[in-house]
């Protein structure tokens, strides 16, 4: 059996550079943010596990800084710095990103596309799909597979339910945690009014305030009472574990919702299906959830304007990166059959802008290229 060369990295840096010139030629006017940057966003914005993947310093005045581990946070720092945050403004890039993999390289090239202030969603999405397809193109991968959802869709059926604030709160933050997800639906059904505690009160108290502020409370108890580490846990694992049984404070919830959540994330296939699927459990469970699914048919009807051969994408309403600023579509392609790793990866994030300062929303969306992975595939095809 022969082993596939490497892939030339002359002739790698040559087609990103070609790759990033196709995007500035698309309107996409090239960023070069600092490759220092603060680590608050990131681990603020991108979700619990980014802290062990950075590589963190600090300032003379000890502020946490980082090594960039991607472009999307720093390329809208600097939008919202130029004096033009709100206006639609389009940005490409191509540099390397800083992020420890174990057994990989922790410094490696990354390409993309982020797009601010456009009030067209629907066809931006299809259009960074679109510019994500063109990018396995330029490398030689013909054969793509396309995966793609919609946290969108989630947040609005989770929104259109009867259920507790806390509830809400906790389903969307384990939305992209399958398994902490699908715990979460079955203490639903199963937590009792027995389950009480003397401190039931307090758990029901912490339920229903801001997250972190209760976590520091919490924690700040603990270290009142002189605790340090118990059954060999930190505070903050103690914490967060107090946090969690706030959250079943709130009761069992009737079968048939937890049903109906179920019954949506099931939903997958062709995104003309998962269409029809989508509405028929909205009537059946009588769920005001059609301003979402009329954006998702809009969405496919500009994949289809665009020449995309919606047949071949793959929908799927549990579909998540696993990154908690994502606010509605998501999509990675992937080398059909070779690898659990995306090659190109994106979605839309339209409440990052304010987190990270904006006055008010800008509806944002964007995606990022794996340069080395997606050359390697690229030959290997």
């Amino acid at each position: 059996m022969t082993t596939p060369a490497a892939p030339s990295a002359t002739g790698s840096a040559a087609r990103a550079d070609a790759l990033l010139a196709s995007f500035a030629a698309a309107g996409y006017a090239p960023a070069h943010p600092s490759i220092l940057q603060p680590a608050e966003p990131f681990l603020d914005l991108s979700g619990e596990d980014i802290r062990k993947s950075l590589y963190l310093t600090t300032d003379a005045s000890g502020d946490e800084l980082c090594l960039r581990p991607d472009l999307t946070i720093p390329v809208a720092r600097d939008y919202l710095a130029s004096g033009k945050a709100g206006e639609p403004k389009g940005f490409c890039y191509l540099g390397p990103v800083f992020r420890y993999r174990d057994g990989r390289a922790s410094e490696f090239v990354q390409a993309g596309v982020e797009s601010f202030g456009r009030k067209d969603s629907a066809a931006a999405d299809a259009e960074m799909l679109a510019l994500g397809l063109e990018a396995t193109a330029a490398f030689g991968l013909k054969d793509v597979e396309i995966r793609t959802g919609d946290v969108g869709l989630f947040a609005a059926l989770i929104a259109a339910l009867d259920l507790a604030p806390v509830w809400k709160r906790r389903l969307m933050k384990d939305f992209n945690r399958k398994i902490s997800l699908a715990q979460d639906l079955q203490r639903m059904t199963l937590a009792t009014s027995a389950s009480r505690t003397d401190y039931h009160g307090v758990l029901a108290a912490l339920a229903g305030s801001d997250r972190k502020a209760a976590l520091a409370l919490v924690r700040d108890l603990i270290s009142i009472a002189g605790a340090t580490n118990l059954s060999g846990r930190s505070n903050a694992e103690i914490a967060d574990r107090f946090l969690e049984q706030s959250t079943m404070a709130g009761g069992a919830l009737p079968k048939e919702t937890v049903m109906a959540i179920e019954r949506f994330l099931a939903i997958t296939g062709e995104p003309d299906d998962a269409v029809a699927q989508l509405r028929a459990l909205a009537a059946d469970a009588k769920l005001d959830i059609a301003t979402a699914i009329d954006l998702l048919e809009q969405r496919i009807g500009f994949m289809a304007a665009r020449g995309l051969d919606v047949a071949s994408i793959r929908f799927a309403t549990a579909f998540g990166r696993g990154i908690d600023y994502y606010t509605g579509f998501e999509f990675e392609l992937h080398a059909r059959g070779n690898g659990a790793e995306p090659l190109v990866a994106g979605g839309r994030y339209d409440g990052l802008l304010t987190r990270l300062g904006a006055e008010a929303p800008i509806p944002a969306v964007g995606f990022s290229v794996w340069i080395d992975a997606l050359a390697q595939a690229g030959d290997i095809a």
